[in-house]
């Protein structure tokens, strides 16, 4: 168990020592766990925009890729969405801003999860992108309710809560540049 010491006097010669457990997710096993999950999570969302951007053949056919002229939401909005939510992500389908919203959102926070900065702008992010993917297919295949998109927006907020852009990352260093000392809901 890691602890934190604290000394402090209670009279004029008797020096007591109080020592409390650090919080767990200061031990430096758990700062490793929680910046592997930011990266692993951060490589989800990478990967996503690049395979979409170029279409890699993985998800995204080859020659269907953005660059190519597809569309990133097309194929997925106009077939899978089942649900309450249907109609609504039909017509979302293709549409340009649609599109361009996705692709930004999955660069953004791909981007600031795995370099460790904007953590709070990418969970807020990610988490509200998470939970609109988990409402276009309503109810989850597996579960009543419950499937990878609420999970995965857990823990990125989690991630948020816990600084996991300071372990292998540069949010230390983004925490104290001047612009998030001013704003620091950009940390």
């Amino acid at each position: 168990m890691a602890v934190s010491e604290h000394k402090t006097h209670a009279g004029r010669s008797t020096l007591i020592r109080v020592v409390t457990p650090k919080p767990l997710t200061e031990t430096p096993a758990a700062r490793y766990i929680w910046a592997a999950a930011r990266l692993a999570l951060g490589w989800v969302f990478a990967w996503a925009f690049v395979d979409k951007l170029f279409g890699l053949g993985h998800e995204t056919p080859a020659g269907k890729g953005w660059l190519d002229g597809g569309s990133p939401t097309e194929g997925f909005l106009a077939h899978a969405p089942k649900g309450p939510f249907a109609g609504f992500y039909n017509d979302l389908a293709g549409a340009a801003w649609a599109d361009w919203l996705f692709m930004i959102g999955l660069a953004g926070i791909g981007a600031a999860l795995l370099l460790g900065i904007g953590m709070r702008i990418a969970a807020a992010a990610g988490a509200a992108l998470l939970v609109l993917m988990w409402t276009a297919v309503l109810p989850p295949e597996n579960n009543v309710f419950m499937d990878d998109h609420l999970i995965y927006a857990l823990l990125i907020v989690g991630l948020a809560l816990v600084s996991a852009g300071d372990t292998l990352g540069l949010g230390r260093w983004w925490g104290k540049t001047r612009l998030v000392e001013r704003l620091p809901f950009l940390k």
